[in-house]
């Protein structure tokens, strides 16, 4: 037999084609499929991490409300921005824990709450703030008349306890004789007997790109009555008993 009539197998140039193409759409669904899975993921661990910061906030205030004294010059300042930024000042007891031997005279403190704006690795991060008075500082205010004082934010003492927070309320509420709730009318003598808070953070997709204070009050956020709806925001609202008042 001659070896030249023998045909070797083999594939054609069309067949080599077609398996080509076959194998990029393969390739492409493919990458679709990683890309989409990773946004996916993004949205789902952005999301946990500002669930994450909302609930610790609320935590915290609420074990430093559950103990709160109310004091005439106590801070609640209510923002009228369309994102409020409000600030509130309290007494509040605390455990000997939370102080340090050499400042600590007693368990009365003070509170307090602010949004700033901090510059951390070369980007502006709006933060909610939490102030710290221990108690020999307290006590020494209270003698002097300047309990305002303890309210004043300090960047060397303060620390935050959220981040990307986009806005902060928290409204005081009573009671009125039917036991509904309604806003709480400031005088000297009656504390309020909750606070409605409202804690609005930008998930980590939207907080990557405000990288300026220009950015944190401009159209990134979206408007402010659309909050609820916005899928880049993670809000926050729940009503916390403010310690010391008359009534349950």
């Amino acid at each position: 037999m001659n070896a030249a009539n023998v045909k070797l197998p083999g594939f054609t140039l069309i067949e080599l084609l077609s398996s080509m193409v076959i194998g990029s759409m393969i390739l492409l669904a493919a990458a679709v499929v990683l890309g989409s899975s990773g946004e996916s993921y993004e949205r789902v661990s952005g999301g946990v991490s500002a669930e994450r910061e909302g609930r610790a906030v609320i935590q915290v205030l609420t074990s430093d409300l559950s103990s709160a004294v109310f004091h005439k010059d106590g801070v609640l300042e209510e923002s009228s921005g369309a994102w409020p930024a409000d600030r509130i000042g309290f007494l509040s007891l605390q455990p000997e824990q939370a102080q340090t031997e050499e400042r600590r005279i007693g368990d009365l403190c003070a509170v307090s709450y602010y949004i700033k704006e901090l510059s951390i690795g070369g980007k502006t991060e709006r933060c909610l703030m939490r102030g710290f008075r221990e108690s020999k500082e307290t006590f020494e205010a209270l003698g002097g008349g300047q309990v305002a004082t303890l309210f004043t934010g300090r960047p060397d003492v303060d620390e935050p306890v959220a981040f990307g927070v986009v806005s902060f309320e928290a409204r005081p509420k009573s009671r009125d004789t039917a036991g509904r709730w309604v806003d709480w009318v400031a005088n000297d003598v009656r504390a309020p007997e909750a606070l409605e808070v409202r804690l609005v953070i930008a998930r980590r997709s939207l907080a990557g790109r405000l990288k300026s204070a220009a950015d944190w009050n401009g159209p990134l956020l979206g408007n402010a009555g659309d909050a609820d709806r916005n899928e880049e925001l993670e809000i926050y609202s729940t009503l916390i008993r403010y310690g010391n008042h008359e009534q349950p």
